[in-house]
């Protein structure tokens, strides 16, 4: 099996890519630069993609995005997350969708943040999108998959939750400011978290590329969203630090603006309801597990 990788670099790209090799398929990175003769290389601005010497292409994950949680979302900035996503996107979807022989599948990255803040609600992939800039952001991502799916190629939209690793992302984000007693709920506590662990994200993947009844939407998430609270508690309590500190709905809009809104207050319970239904089982179902499986390491490497 070959399988296409963008985003090769990124947490998810990354991990897969390792995943992948170690079971013996063929992980090929699609990249911006070209560091080896007759490489895979592609610029989604200029609009090209040159695969070089590689064909039969069994699957395409693509990961590759602006970070969206960068800095302040300026309207230059939000320009740059819609276009990195939808330039892309539609790129390597055509590119598919012209080939002879085209590639089985292609697995899209989208996000929760389609469904928007939706408070308590239980959200699945028959759930309609929410108001707001996330949500118009991964219509548009999941849209420029269209020409592909024209073609016959099966696509699936990977709807991911906040991926939990001690590599990158979120967690890595809060462990510093914990470690140092600095933890807290933010805002009300109440906002639902999708999350999911990043071993699961990596087995979803493949689990979806090998059953092919899984097309469209997919929420890539654990089985149960947890509140922000809950969250902020559990990460404390096993790394032994309190957390009694709470930052304040008008701060994170005072500090962040609008992306502090979107990615700290806005409530999203999504559950993955496709992936259930196809038989997926979990490898970290719970959060209490999940984190302690994640920690372990790090606090061994702390202690010595």
């Amino acid at each position: 099996m070959k399988v296409l990788v963008t985003g090769a670099s990124g947490l998810i790209g990354t991990a897969l890519i390792a995943s992948l090799n170690a079971d013996g398929q063929e992980a090929i990175p699609l990249r911006r630069q070209r560091l080896e003769a007759a490489t895979p290389v592609w610029d989604p601005e200029q609009g090209i993609i040159n695969l070089g010497g590689v064909s039969d292409i069994t699957a395409v994950v693509h990961l590759a995005g602006e970070n969206i949680a960068r800095g302040r979302w300026s309207r230059r900035q939000k320009t740059r997350i819609l276009n990195s996503r939808i330039r892309g996107t539609g790129l390597l979807a055509d590119y598919c969708a012209g080939l002879d022989h085209k590639p089985d599948v292609i697995l899209s990255a989208s996000a929760v943040g389609f469904y928007g803040d939706r408070g308590e609600a239980s959200l699945t992939e028959t759930s309609s999108s929410g108001e707001g800039f996330l949500p118009e952001v991964c219509r548009q991502w999941e849209g420029a998959t269209a020409t592909a799916a024209a073609a016959g190629i099966r696509v699936v939209n990977l709807r991911l939750g906040a991926v939990l690793s001690t590599s990158d992302g979120v967690l890595k984000q809060m462990l510093l400011p914990f470690r140092m007693g600095l933890g807290g709920t933010i805002g009300s506590g109440r906002q639902y978290m999708s999350w999911v662990h990043i071993d699961d994200v990596v087995a979803m993947i493949r689990f979806i590329i090998d059953h092919d009844s899984l097309r469209g939407p997919v929420n890539l998430v654990a089985p149960q969203a947890v509140s922000n609270r809950r969250f902020i508690q559990t990460l404390g309590r096993l790394l032994r630090r309190p957390t009694l500190l709470r930052l304040p709905a008008w701060a994170v809009r005072l500090a962040f603006g609008e992306m502090g809104t979107a990615l700290l207050l806005a409530s999203t319970r999504a559950l993955p309801g496709k992936l259930c239904d196809s038989g997926y089982r979990f490898l970290h179902p719970e959060l209490d597990a999940a984190l302690t499986q994640l920690l372990k390491p790090v606090s061994t490497q702390s202690s010595t």
